[in-house]
């Protein structure tokens, strides 16, 4: 396993417009980062880069603490799992599973001890007969992972893995890259859409937006103490209430109900962004909490839990409330929310203020 460092990686089509905006990112020997972002934001442009699929404007890749700007993928000691699966349909899975091997000469009783080794890792070493075609999406996947395993790589790359399964496999798979990783010790770099993957596989947590680096941290930091609205915005399900909002004196205006803010934002004046999570809004009061009036609009009842659409002054929010919540819309409420769990972000530049 290897370090992956990007200095200032610049990707251009044209030559004269950018797609990837000049990005430095360093991950650790052994570290899980992920790259999540929407579609369109240069995260799979930018784990092309490091894989040598795409050539680098600008800036330099390192795998090792070497730089590979210039080698091909091949020489770059990494193995990459895709969206598609990529596999052989006419070979059997240990086949597809040997081939990268035996493209290196490797000797035949090693290429038995590792393709044995990785699908009893993987639970398919009961299947390696098997053609594609007989397997579920679950099952192809394991496939190209035990592929890649295989090759002992210095680096691993995973291209959206998991986005043509259904929710449920989503699940097990996103268990099972994470023992995995576990298990290994191994680098892995990881793009993917959906917020969910990101939180719960990560060490750290690239948020890419339009080809830049919107922040880079664990994905606790990533939740609680998001740098920038679009972060706030883009991560939990549901994400970050985000409202307009007048500060004046140490209290937020929304619309006619003022909220103290805490010491570190009550500095702040003019028109802001204020940011609260839906499960920060709660019925029953605790210490240190101030009273919100509000009344119910909607109900999205989820079994476990409700999500409450409420009128708070003169701004809507939701708010995580218990299964039992049942107030028709129109119903007068008193939320409760402890004003340190709030956020303020520059409405213009959309940065954090502390």
């Amino acid at each position: 396993m290897a370090a992956v460092e990007l200095r200032q990686v610049v990707k251009s089509y044209d030559g004269k417009t950018n797609v990837i905006h000049g990005i430095d990112l360093e991950i650790r020997q052994g570290e899980f980062v992920v790259f999540v972002g929407p579609s369109g934001c240069g995260k799979s442009t930018l784990l092309r880069m490091i894989a040598g699929l795409e050539t680098i404007s600008g800036g330099e890749v390192l795998i090792g603490g070497k730089v590979v700007n210039d080698k091909p993928p091949r020489s770059r000691d990494i193995a990459m799992v895709f969206q598609d699966y990529a596999l052989y349909p006419h070979k059997s899975l240990y086949d597809n599973m040997a081939f990268g091997l035996r493209l290196r000469k490797t000797p035949e009783d090693e290429i038995k001890r590792r393709v044995m080794d990785a699908a009893r890792l993987l639970r398919i070493d009961h299947m390696l007969e098997r053609r594609p075609a007989a397997l579920s999406g679950g099952q192809r996947q394991r496939v190209a992972i035990g592929r890649a395993i295989v090759r002992q790589p210095e680096v691993f790359l995973f291209d959206e893995p998991l986005s043509n399964l259904d929710a449920q496999l989503r699940g097990e798979m996103r268990s099972e890259i994470k023992r995995l990783h576990q298990r290994l010790g191994a680098t892995m770099i990881y793009v993917t859409h959906d917020q969910v993957e990101a939180m719960t596989l990560a060490d750290r947590i690239a948020v890419l937006s339009a080809g830049r680096k919107m922040q880079y941290d664990t994905p606790d930091t990533i939740y609680n103490r998001p740098a920038a609205l679009f972060v706030a915005g883009f991560t939990g399900a549901p994400p970050m209430n985000l409202v307009d909002a007048n500060v004046q004196d140490g209290q937020a205006d929304l619309g006619g109900v003022r909220l103290p803010l805490p010491a570190p934002l009550s500095k702040r004046g003019g028109p802001s962004k204020l940011g609260v999570r839906p499960e920060n809004l709660r019925l029953a009061p605790q210490e240190g909490d101030v009273a919100l009036p509000a009344s119910v609009s909607l109900l999205e009842p989820l079994g476990a839990e409700t999500l409450a659409t409420l009128k708070v002054g003169g701004t809507e929010m939701i708010a995580r409330l218990p299964a039992q919540f049942r107030e028709a819309p129109g119903s007068r409420v008193t939320l409760h929310l402890n004003p340190a769990h709030l956020h303020l972000f520059d409405p213009q530049s959309g940065v954090a203020l502390a």
